[in-house]
């Protein structure tokens, strides 16, 4: 953990500090070694949150983006379930940063538990997954004057474990870094997969970090979902209505009926 109770202040691990936790209220250690990012830890293997996961500088990365407040929220549910959220903004929207493999059942548990939440996923976690994404964005069609596009298998552009989310997933290719590079086309985005399918279709839009950052300390989500699923599946239905008169006028024309109408005006 990053934060534990010092004088019931909310502090960051330093070397001999007394601490406790702030979800269980039992004594911490302060891990403050040359190899990894200091950082709280239960003492024994005891932790009161199984979804933890030790952090990497990825995941503090994207947490320092966003006020020390917000960040490791503890969330209760009617039942007295209780978990740390990665982030929560004070608009109530969780983010959830994952870099480590996820089960499937965890994955939905937390989905279930927070609901109005995004994950924001390392995608340069495995070697190929950026390369593999790569190569799969050229089957991405683009909704003309948007930054969306759709898609007829995700899975042959995003990790497979991540495709059948109830919730928004934001992929990172390119590492929090991006966030201080140059954006060209298409350069230092966020893929965001949205978990509905019109008629088949995945939808897919490509977010500028800063403009992930931006909505996210502004408002309960990131973009409206229903909006954009809604104008994906207009712009399906007007292309094949489209698709459909070229057709009509392509074909030729019958030729009984008109044939024997020419016949009986001739004679």
């Amino acid at each position: 953990m990053r934060f534990a109770l010092v004088n019931n202040i909310r502090c960051q691990a330093s070397p001999g500090t007394i601490a406790f936790c702030p979800g269980c209220s039992q004594p911490m250690t302060a891990r403050c070694g040359m190899q990894r990012i200091w950082h709280w830890a239960h003492r024994g293997n005891r932790n009161c949150d199984p979804w933890w996961e030790p952090e990497t500088p990825w995941h503090h990365g994207w947490k320092d983006q966003f006020p020390a407040g917000w960040q490791e929220v503890i969330q209760r549910d009617e039942a007295g379930e209780k978990h740390i959220a990665d982030v929560k903004t004070e608009y109530g929207l969780v983010i959830e940063f994952q870099h480590s493999h996820l089960q499937m059942q965890e994955k939905a548990a937390r989905e279930g538990f927070h609901r109005n939440m995004v994950w924001v996923v390392d995608g340069a976690r495995l070697k190929r997954d950026r390369s593999r994404f790569l190569r799969g964005r050229r089957l991405f069609k683009p909704i003309p004057g948007t930054s969306i596009f759709i898609m007829r298998s995700p899975e042959e552009s995003f990790p497979v474990a991540w495709v059948r989310c109830t919730t928004p997933v934001f992929f990172d290719f390119e590492g929090i870094a991006a966030l201080n590079e140059p954006s060209g086309p298409n350069r230092g985005m966020l893929w965001c997969l949205l978990p509905e399918r019109v008629e088949g279709q995945a939808i897919v839009a490509a977010v500028p970090p800063n403009a992930f950052l931006n909505a996210a300390r502004k408002r309960a989500e990131i973009f409206p979902v229903q909006t954009v699923v809604e104008m994906v599946a207009t712009r399906l239905r007007h292309e094949q209505v489209l698709e459909a008169r070229r057709w009509a006028y392509a074909l030729p024309p019958r030729r009984g009926r008109s044939f024997r109408r020419h016949r009986r005006s001739k004679y």
